[in-house]
């Protein structure tokens, strides 16, 4: 099956393989495929990828906070967590 299927049986069957592998692999690394989908060109494929990020999100949002990924701190705005460079 595929993820851009079109029939909602498929639809909700793969959605149900991906919440099987959320808990089999663990949320960051379906995270870590998901964000490459997240801002892709197409919208159609952006749909189907803030889907599943919808749902990795709903099913573990507290594991995927130390896997986002790094953004720099500017000149205005402060993106770095530090609190999470003393836990790791």
């Amino acid at each position: 099956p595929n993820v851009f299927e079109t029939s909602p049986h498929v639809i909700q069957a793969v959605m149900g393989a991906l919440e099987g592998l959320r808990v089999a692999i663990g949320p960051c690394r379906m995270l870590q495929y998901c964000l490459q989908g997240l801002f892709h060109p197409a919208r159609k494929v952006r749909d189907v990828y803030w889907k599943i990020y919808n749902s990795i999100y709903i099913g573990s949002q507290d594991a995927l906070i130390a896997h986002y990924p790094r953004i720099y701190n500017d000149d205005k705005n402060p993106y770095i967590r530090y609190e999470l460079d003393y836990i790791l």
